[in-house]
């Protein structure tokens, strides 16, 4: 686990080599297709070196889940201990961890009707005003949430229209976890953050130059997409979908591109140090990947 642009994915890689190992993708960002460049999705030469499971699902006009990635990575779990082999989670989407490890509330299912509902009151007020409101009905999960996280504002108010309970209320009630496996948790954090800063700004520029802004034309014209889709709520998508609108320029697609990296990866740090039994390593660490494969193996001989 570990932030955008921590090397997540170089230490899984280096772990398959070196052990029996298979990739399951956590991340809610690589489950659609043709959605390349700016999920910064392995390539064919890697997917060759080592396979991932859980990329290129669904297309970008449809929906995935917290408990759908649960139900899809418990599956894939048991046939890879069958096969002999230890499977590796590996990427950012900490609630995709959390409900795997922890399980899920019973919440209600999405309501069209009133999603449209809380839609209209976000083109009256903002999705900070939604927020407001939300903050009256539940404090303690819109002190969770950024004023304009549009997708967690709207199921958080949608939930409580239907259950008239709030979703804190519902979240505490006792849920049954299956999770048949003792998880090793390692962490990828930064030493400096400020170096983080910088690989995210490279990062981005990398997508930009590979392509980020053709690959957006090319979804549009093959996909019927709403800016408001989950897909398009990815990070680089939604400012790309601004600059193809004329919106904003190229300075201030990459400036608010980067900036939104930024918080993405402020918001994964901060899921998860406050996980439990997270073995912590430096990302910037020159012995990453040999660290993390030796503590690893320390754990596999004390089984």
């Amino acid at each position: 686990m570990g932030p955008t642009a921590s090397g997540k994915t170089a230490v899984a890689v280096e772990l398959v080599r070196r052990l029996n190992c298979e990739i399951i993708s956590v991340d809610s960002a690589q489950v659609y297709r043709d959605m390349n460049i700016g999920t910064a999705k392995p390539d064919a030469a890697l997917l060759a070196t080592a396979p991932h499971h859980l990329i290129n699902l669904i297309n970008p006009d449809e929906a995935y889940s917290a408990a759908r990635f649960r139900d899809d990575a418990l599956v894939l779990m048991r046939e890879i201990t069958a096969r002999g082999n230890i499977p590796l989670l590996t990427g950012g989407t900490m609630m995709y961890f959390k409900a795997l490890t922890e399980g899920l509330s019973e919440l209600p299912e999405a309501d069209p009707m009133i999603r449209m509902i809380i839609d209209t009151m976000a083109e009256e007020k903002g999705w900070p005003g939604v927020h407001r409101e939300l903050a009256r009905i539940d404090p303690q999960i819109a002190a969770r949430l950024a004023p304009n996280d549009a997708q967690r504002i709207q199921r958080a108010l949608e939930v409580y229209y239907i259950t008239n309970k709030t979703m804190s209320e519902l979240q505490q009630k006792p849920k049954y976890v299956y999770f048949p496996y003792r998880p090793l948790k390692i962490g990828l954090l930064p030493a400096d953050r400020s170096v983080l800063h910088l690989r995210i700004a490279e990062r981005f520029e990398t997508m930009l130059e590979l392509g980020l802004i053709s690959e957006l034309r090319m979804l549009r014209k093959n996909y019927a997409l709403e800016v408001d889709m989950p897909a398009m709520r990815c990070v680089g998508y939604r400012q790309t979908w601004a600059y193809l609108d004329g919106e904003i320029g190229l300075a201030s697609l990459r400036e608010q591109g980067i900036a939104a990296t930024r918080q993405l990866a402020k918001r994964q740090l901060t899921w998860l140090r406050a996980m439990k039994d997270v073995v912590e390593f430096d990302c910037l660490a020159d012995d990453l990947a040999n660290a993390v494969i030796a503590h690893v193996q320390e754990q596999l001989e004390q089984q």
